[in-house]
């Protein structure tokens, strides 16, 4: 599998593509965000299974960059930074970031994290692509409308637009309002796997769909067990944007 690592310092990226060399990887460096971009245009070799991105680069932000690959390829990405806020999560995973891993971090968390999402995109879109197909109706959530098979969701009217993993979620709690889904069941439905890591980024992608919904009631915390989804009564609007 060739992984293409976007980092700055040659002495981290050294040591990082040794260890993963060691776990049947085939590492290609990017020492800048423009370097990257270039490595991902289509040539004859291998395609990328998974691109590591640091967010300190020096010609541009690795937010920035992280735009610009999702405008030319679906490669997989895991945001790799020292930037821990909530805020800065949930900003990477809206600008197309399939995970976020914050340093210092364990190789075997890291590794546990490539081999996730690289899985997710083998498989994800054949499954995905059949059961939309098999979708045939929209469901109606108050003032949100969500539509399987187009993968549209809209508040009030107005079309909301959802990263991939922010659609899959809020369509699996919809489905079956006022069922309570314990977060393992949510990571392994939603993002394929049992690795209990996962658990943050399903706190962040839940932060983001309240936020981007505007209606943080929707979805309700069951303390200790998961997540379900509560039907507004008929007539309630979303909340204002704060």
């Amino acid at each position: 599998m060739r992984l293409l690592l976007v980092e700055d310092d040659d002495h981290v990226a050294a040591a990082l593509s040794a260890v993963l060399a060691r776990h049947g990887l085939e590492v290609r460096h990017a020492r800048s965000g423009e370097e990257a971009l270039q490595a991902l245009l289509p040539d004859d070799a291998e395609p990328f299974a998974v691109v590591l991105l640091d967010l300190g680069l020096p010609d541009q932000d690795g937010f920035e960059v992280c735009g610009r690959i999702r405008k030319i390829s679906t490669t997989p990405v895991i945001m790799v930074t020292a930037r821990s806020d909530v805020r800065s999560r949930i900003h990477g995973l809206n600008l197309g970031a399939d995970d976020y891993v914050v340093k210092p971090y364990d190789t075997g968390e890291l590794l546990a994290r490539i081999h996730a999402v690289s899985r997710r995109n083998a498989t994800g879109s054949g499954e995905q692509q059949a059961e939309e197909s098999a979708a045939e109706e929209a469901l109606y959530l108050g003032a949100v409308t969500v539509e399987l098979p187009t993968r549209q969701v809209s508040v009030d009217g107005a079309a909301v637009p959802l990263t991939r993993k922010e659609f899959d979620l809020l369509a699996l709690l919809a489905q079956r309002p006022g069922v309570v889904f314990r977060r393992e069941q949510i990571i392994s439905e939603v993002w394929r796997t049992s690795w209990e890591g996962t658990g943050r980024t399903l706190e962040v992608h839940i932060a983001s769909l309240r936020a981007k919904l505007r209606m943080p009631a929707l979805i309700e915390t069951v303390r200790g067990v998961g997540y379900r989804l509560v039907v507004p009564a008929p007539g309630t609007p979303a909340s204002s944007a704060s």
